[in-house]
């Protein structure tokens, strides 16, 4: 048996509690893996209240987290016990002790970091990764808006931007203003209280905004400029949604063995304060990427 953070019925974020199930059995293609930390993305907020239901439904009782940072104990595939690796679960399952996985959507772990930090990596890096790189095509000497830097998301984005070699432009609270900045960005705009630059090459929206503020977003882009979104739409753009992709996570792993690429862990905290990570999300409350630890 083992520990995982789960909610039987869509609500608040006190219907998530650690109940004991059985530790599931690896089928052919998949590995089981003890799982060192997963971590909090804000869209579970969405997933547990049941926002989501009718373009994303689970069966319930549901196991949370799509982020593995772990160590294999039943390998396939080319995986073998002891591997560590990390992986994006589409199918969730993460917050617990152990969770199986589909073989080929592991990629090995950094080796230049704690197995517990990349945990942060998956979902927000695959995310960065593919709103740089796939869908505006940052080119050296553009000028990128990122809005919403501040999220877990954003710590990759601003640093993946910058590795293309954009004059990256980001939007931050005064709470994570000075990470921000750390990750490379070269100016800082405080949303609060002042307005955003206009005559960008490619806007990047992280945040989920109102549709009036996303429409003011399409008015920065110059013409023949890109923009995506992957939270509130931004009109006559993209949005897009984050696919699996483990050669990807290799490309993310070798920037961060390299030390071309840094994580923003903001907080690491045990499992059974994930119901409290979920209030404190949705009261804007959080920045940067939190670590569960099981």
């Amino acid at each position: 048996m083992m520990n995982a953070a789960r909610f039987t019925q869509y609500g608040s974020p006190d219907v998530i509690e650690l109940h004991q199930v059985p530790i599931s059995v690896p089928g052919p293609g998949e590995v089981l893996i003890k799982v060192a930390a997963t971590s909090f993305n804000p869209t579970e907020t969405a997933l547990r209240s049941g926002m989501l239901r009718t373009v994303f439904p689970v069966a319930l009782p549901y196991t949370l987290g799509w982020d593995v940072a772990g160590t294999v104990v039943d390998g396939a595939s080319g995986w073998a016990e002891g591997d560590q690796v990390i992986g994006r679960l589409d199918a969730g399952g993460t917050a617990a002790e152990y969770v199986v996985a589909r073989a080929d959507v592991l990629a090995p772990a950094p080796t230049s970091i704690p197995l517990t930090q990349a945990a942060a990596i998956p979902v927000a890096g695959l995310t960065a990764w593919q709103a740089v790189h796939e869908q505006v095509k940052v080119t050296p000497g553009q000028r990128v808006l990122i809005n919403g830097a501040g999220g877990g998301i954003g710590g990759f984005t601003v640093q993946l931007a910058k590795l293309a070699g954009a004059f990256v432009v980001a939007t931050a609270s005064a709470r994570s203003a000075a990470a921000v900045t750390a990750q490379g960005a070269d100016q800082i705009v405080d949303y609060t209280a002042e307005p955003l630059p206009d005559g960008m090459d490619a806007v990047i929206n992280l945040a989920p905004i109102s549709p009036e503020s996303a429409a003011g977003l399409a008015e920065l882009v110059r013409p023949g400029g890109s923009a995506v979104s992957v939270a509130t739409p931004i009109p006559t753009y993209p949005h897009f949604v984050t696919r699996n992709d483990p050669a990807q996570l290799r490309e993310l792993v070798a920037l961060i063995d390299a030390g071309d690429l840094s994580l923003d862990i903001a907080q690491t905290l045990p499992l059974s304060d994930l119901p409290a990570v979920h209030a404190r999300s949705e009261a804007g409350q959080t920045r940067g990427k939190i670590i569960l630890i099981p």
